[in-house]
């Protein structure tokens, strides 16, 4: 028997108004069930601007509870339009202690849960240690109405080890919420052709490695002095684009992936069979010194 699901990519620019951005992101939640999406993911840190380019104590106030206000109007939404949403979100957990977390409604509305981003960065326009504590609920996976799948977050997407272990807790879907771009002060073009050359092509290198289909969902726009690229995209388990978002237009794209197809990719290809588990200790250590 055929599984197959639909998922919705929603690529679009922000605001520095919260409410207009969820209001936004819900009219295209609805476009992409109207189009037959059946799993809608959003990108990362959807409801404000990217605030991470600064240090600002002021931006701690677009921080919330999950469950929260958000979640509540996201569980309303996905229950109405019969679809999972996925949800990245700033949460609050307690007074100085914050997480860039995301949410995971059921199609029936229901909260399943959420991951906290485990990597963080802090380079110049992304001051992400500022803000987030390093998550410490472990790699999650999500068994929704529809597909099983991991949420990992942005500057996770450069470890295949986080991807690795998602896909063996049972993922058939990684999806990657994100807001990455070029700096605009950047005066070489080749720069940014790599920058989003080596974004693309490690996730599509997870897709490989895991047997898994990897779905990037980034910001578009201008947002201070970072030119938020776009490029959202769906890859198949062999690292093929099923699709590749332009990088300068806002747009709802639905994707068909063929789920059973999983099998016949793992057998094909079996890297889960050929594992050598017995000799993956060193990758523990921070750093493997010669004296060691």
């Amino acid at each position: 028997m055929n599984k197959k699901v639909n998922v919705g990519i929603v690529q679009m620019s922000c605001t520095d108004d919260v409410q207009t951005n969820v209001q936004k992101a819900s009219e295209k939640v609805r476009e992409a069930a109207a189009k037959g999406a059946q799993i809608v993911c959003l990108q990362e840190l959807f409801t404000s601007l990217y605030f991470c380019d600064v240090e600002s104590h002021a931006n701690f106030s677009l921080a919330e509870a999950i469950p929260g206000p958000t979640t509540h109007h996201m569980s309303e939404l996905a229950r109405e339009l019969g679809v999972v949403i996925i949800a990245s979100l700033f949460e609050k957990r307690a007074h100085g202690l914050y997480h860039n977390t995301t949410a995971v409604l059921d199609a029936d509305g229901t909260y399943l849960g959420k991951y906290r981003k485990m990597h963080i960065p802090d380079d110049p326009g992304y001051y992400e240690k500022f803000y987030f504590t390093p998550g410490d609920l472990g790699y999650k996976v999500f068994k929704t109405k529809y597909a099983t799948f991991g949420v990992l977050i942005c500057w996770d997407q450069w470890y295949p080890e986080a991807a690795r272990i998602t896909a063996l807790m049972g993922a058939e879907i990684l999806f990657y919420p994100t807001a990455i771009g070029w700096d605009t002060n950047e005066a070489d073009p080749l720069i940014n052709e790599e920058q989003y050359g080596a974004w693309q092509t490690i996730q599509r290198g997870h897709a490989v490695a895991n047997g898994v289909y990897v779905v990037a969902v980034n910001r578009v726009g201008r947002e201070a002095d970072q030119q938020f690229w776009g490029g959202s995209f769906v890859a198949n388990p062999h690292g093929r684009l099923l699709y590749q978002a332009p990088h300068d237009e806002e747009l709802v794209h639905v994707q068909e992936l063929d789920l059973e197809k999983l099998d016949h990719y793992r057998t094909t290809w079996p890297y889960f069979r050929d594992r050598r588990i017995d000799s993956y200790q060193p990758i523990t250590k921070r750093y493997i010194d010669q004296e060691d």
